[in-house]
């Protein structure tokens, strides 16, 4: 069974949400269900429910030695994350891979430029920001195929 790192759903968490109000009133503390959305907004690092909801489901929760698949430009991978460091106010992150085999990055059937390490920029989703002339993103974070070791 693959590792799932991803946000959980809407419905999850609210949930989650809703069994969290029900133990708290039943140790005699009672709150509101949009209280108890807001606490668990913040316990999954958003700033509020709102915006725990934009990315639920969406966000992937990478760490550097997970082993990774995705496609750069334009080539499928597979490989190590090395390096991960949020960018800015951690809506992007800066990542380094390095790839099980080289990668040609040149589509020139003459010429070959081959790639094993790279980084990049990319969001939450895994996408990079930066994208090639036909508007594909440069960088694709697809799928978590083993979890690093623990933090």
């Amino acid at each position: 069974m693959k590792p799932s790192r991803y946000l959980l759903s809407r419905e999850a968490l609210k949930l989650q949400a809703k069994r969290l109000r029900a133990e708290l009133a039943s140790q005699g503390q009672e709150i509101s269900h949009s209280n108890a959305l807001e606490l668990v907004a913040r316990q999954h690092g958003a700033r509020d429910w709102n915006t725990l909801c934009a990315r639920s489901g969406n966000e992937l929760l990478l760490q550097p030695g997970d082993r990774v698949k995705g496609r750069y430009l334009g080539q499928d991978f597979q490989g190590e994350i090395l390096g991960l460091t949020l960018q800015g106010a951690g809506e992007s992150r800066r990542v380094t891979l390095h790839f099980d085999q080289p990668v040609d990055v040149v589509k020139f059937e003459s010429f070959s430029s081959l790639r094993q390490r790279v980084s990049g920029e990319i969001g939450l989703d895994g996408c990079s920001v930066r994208k090639t002339s036909d508007g594909v993103p440069q960088l694709i974070v697809s799928e978590i195929l083993q979890s690093g070791p623990a933090r």
